[in-house]
Parts: C-alpha cells; sequence; structure tokens
C-alpha cells in the first residue's frame, strides 16, 4: 500500500456549532478501503468562514487555518510513511494514535530509549556505571543508524517491532557494521532490555523477543589452570615492572577482587577478626554490593610488600588496566602461557581453581565476589574435571561406606 491509498480531509461538526456560529473541525483519515477513523484538530471555525473541506478567502485567520490543516495532513501522511516501512498492515487507527500521542502510539522506539538512559544516568555511582551507560549510548547509535538505512526513518512506532525487524538489526550489525558475535549478542540484549522495560511501563504488551534466542558464541576459558597459574608464580621474569604487574594479578586470582575494586582499596577496608585472620571488606564499585573476604598468606605478603609503596591511604599501588593487561601479555609469552591473558582472567581463576575446586560452595564463592545473583557467580566459576574427578572419588567413599553387596 502506497501513500495514494491514504486520504486526509476535513469537515465541520455542525451539530457542536455556539452561539456565534463556530464549527469544531473534524479531520477523517482513511486508509485503504477498510481503515477510516475520525477526530478533532482542534480548530474552530465559522461556517461562514468553510467551503469544500477548507477556509475560504484571503484573510490571516484563513491562511492560518488552511497552514494547520496542511501540516495536520503532511504529519498523518508521514506517520503512515514510517509505520508502513516496516509492516503493511497500518490501521488509520494506529496513525491517529501517533499523530495524538495517544498512550497506545505515543511512545516511539529511540524516544523511550532515550527516556530509558535518562533514567539509567541518574543510577550511575549508586548501582549503575559510567561504562555501562556508555554500552547502551554506543548501542542506541547503532539502532538508530540502521533505521535510517534499513527504512530510511528517524524513528518508529513499538507497534511496529517484530521477529522480522530483530533479524534484519542483526543481519545489520553482522554485515554492515562487521561486529563479532560476542558484541551482537550484548548490542541485542541491551535492546531486550529497554523492550522489557517499555513493557513493564504498560507502552506494549507483545515482546518481539518472545521465542527468539540469538546464538551466542562458544565461551573460551577465562580463567588459569593451576598449572599455569603455577608458571606465573614461579617463572623468573628479571623485569622489576612485571614482577609487579605479576604481583597484582596474583592478588586478584587470590583474593578475587577485581581491577577497579583494587584500585579503591585503602586502610579502612583491611580488619582484624578476633582468631587472628585479616579481612578485606567493602563493596563493589559497579554495583555497590559488599564482598568480604579472609585474606591467605599470598596477598598479604603482597599488601606487606608494597605497603611502603603504595600511595598515603592505599593498599596497593596500581597501574592503568591497559598498562597491567599490556604486561601481562607479555608475561604470558614468557610463561609459555598460548592464549590472551588480562587482568580480568584474575577474577575468574579466583572463583575456578582457587574456591570451587577446593570445595568452596557456590554459595560462598558468590558472596566473596559480590554477586547479587548465583547465577552470575556460575558465569565466573566453572567446574573442571579435576573438580570432577575429586568429587566423584569422594562421592564414592561415601557410597562405599554406607552400601555393599555381596556379589
Amino acid at each position: 500500500m502506497n501513500q495514494k491509498d491514504v486520504k486526509v480531509s476535513f469537515y465541520l461538526k455542525k451539530s457542536e456549532a455556539d452561539a456565534s456560529g463556530n464549527c469544531p473541525v473534524m479531520a477523517r483519515l482513511i486508509v485503504g478501503k477498510h481503515s477510516e477513523t475520525a477526530f478533532s484538530v482542534k480548530l474552530r471555525v465559522p461556517q461562514s468562514l468553510w467551503s469544500s473541506g477548507r477556509a475560504c478567502g484571503k484573510s490571516v485567520a484563513a491562511r492560518e487555518i488552511n497552514s494547520k490543516l496542511d501540516e495536520i495532513r503532511a504529519t498523518a501522511l508521514g506517520i503512515y510513511a514510517e509505520m508502513s516501512a516496516v509492516r503493511e498492515d497500518v490501521t488509520a487507527e494506529e496513525v491517529k494514535h501517533q499523530l495524538l500521542g495517544m498512550a497506545s502510539g505515543q511512545e516511539t522506539l529511540l524516544s523511550y530509549y532515550r527516556y530509558f538512559m535518562r533514567n539509567f544516568e541518574k543510577r550511575v555511582g549508586v548501582n549503575r556505571t559510567e561504562k555501562t551507560l556508555y554500552a547502551y549510548r554506543n548501542s542506541y547509535n547503532h539502532v538508530a543508524v540502521f533505521l535510517q538505512m534499513q527504512y530510511k526513518v528517524t524513528d518508529l512506532p513499538f507497534t511496529a517491532l517484530d521477529r522480522s525487524f530483530i533479524e534484519k538489526y542483526v543481519l545489520y550489525l553482522r554485515t554492515e557494521c562487521n561486529l563479532s558475535q560476542s558484541t551482537i549478542v550484548n548490542h541485542s540484549v541491551r535492546l531486550k532490555t529497554v523492550v522489557g522495560e517499555a513493557i513493564a511501563d504498560g507502552i506494549i504488551t507483545a515482546n518481539p523477543f518472545i521465542g527468539y534466542e540469538l546464538a551466542r558464541p562458544k565461551p573460551r576459558q577465562k580463567y588459569l589452570t593451576s598449572e599455569e597459574l603455577h608458571r606465573i608464580m614461579v617463572t623468573p621474569l628479571h623485569n622489576r615492572t612485571l614482577y609487579h604487574v605479576r604481583d597484582l594479578f596474583l592478588f586478584s586470582c587470590f583474593t578475587g577482587i577485581s581491577y577497579i575494586d583494587m584500585c579503591l582499596l585503602s586502610n579502612e577496608h583491611l580488619s582484624l577478626a578476633e582468631d587472628g585472620v585479616w579481612w578485606i571488606k567493602s563493596a563493589r564499585k559497579k554495583s555497590g554490593v559488599d564482598f568480604e573476604i579472609p585474606l591467605m598468606e599470598l596477598p598479604l605478603r603482597i599488601l606487606e610488600k608494597y605497603r611502603d609503596i603504595a600511595p598515603e591511604g592505599k593498599l596497593l599501588p596500581m597501574y592503568s588496566n591497559c598498562v597491567l593487561n599490556y604486561h601481562l601479555k607479555h608475561i604470558a609469552e614468557i610463561c609459555g602461557i598460548k592464549r590472551k591473558l588480562v587482568f580480568h582472567a584474575a577474577r575468574h581463576t579466583y572463583a575456578t581453581e582457587i574456591t570451587l575446586s577446593h570445595g568452596v560452595p557456590l554459595e560462598t564463592v558468590s558472596k566473596m565476589l559480590g554477586h547479587r545473583q548465583i547465577k552470575t557467580t556460575q558465569i565466573y566459576a566453572k567446574v573442571t574435571d579435576d573438580k570432577i574427578d575429586t568429587d566423584t572419588r569422594n562421592l564414592n567413599e561415601k557410597i562405599a561406606e554406607r552400601f555393599s553387596v555381596v556379589i
């Protein structure tokens, strides 16, 4: 259906004329052969000034009225063009809702996305981070460019979102933007989150993401094996900076504390329990969730080593994250570790090799990592073959003690 099938005309509602003979102006919107609606344009015109659907004469009042009517017609046709660009079954009622800003049609995808980001920005520093806000802004820009390229529109109503839209958007990210599968998943998840918020706010009822699952890339191993960790601990590095970077990395490996939280550690976060165990007690910068970690011998030795070097009040002298990752790449080469090594791998190593593989319950690991949900911890803590072997042998011993059979 093209714009020739859409008609906008105007007439007077003479039954509601006031004492001066002024009548409300109504618009009639017709889409195709079977979709029609009418609505008031919020104007009153004297019957004597009206002829053939327009104000007659060349007076200033007549020109202003006709200009307003032309604007309404152009806006209605524009709304129809944007809606019909993504689907065919657009109704006159939907165009009217969008034109008048009614609740069922007033929200469009990008306008609501901006509203979502404004609210998100207010939570930055409370329970959200500037980095995540930046990620949402980046995803918003991708959606905006996609609308321009695919549909030649600047925005579109939520009612136009369907499975086809999502599939085309994913294809655009893959082919036009040449993004990796994991990055495509991240952009799609953010769009899904915004749509979910719109549903929660009552803007839309149908979820276009229902039943749609984007293939996720096979996750690469992010933690160090016990053998790889041992190599980093004992291999000579012959460089003071590399030893410093290694110590910071090992501190995270044996505490699970993230880079940004290590940067913020100060003397006030260190406390001695009655049983003589030193603890680090703080809150995640990312989420504000509290975490408490008993310190093992190695991280205690590292704290002692850098006590006089750390900035005043801080526990550790930290490099920037990019500098750490640069030197970790060199350390991996020296230690014969063939895969990419970044600082965040230390947190995964703590969850998997240091805690879970040595029998620490997942719930305890989650608490020490400062996670709100167990499912987040499950991303970090992987069950290794050694863990399965140990647990199976322990189970076998317990079963043998309780059950016996004569064969």
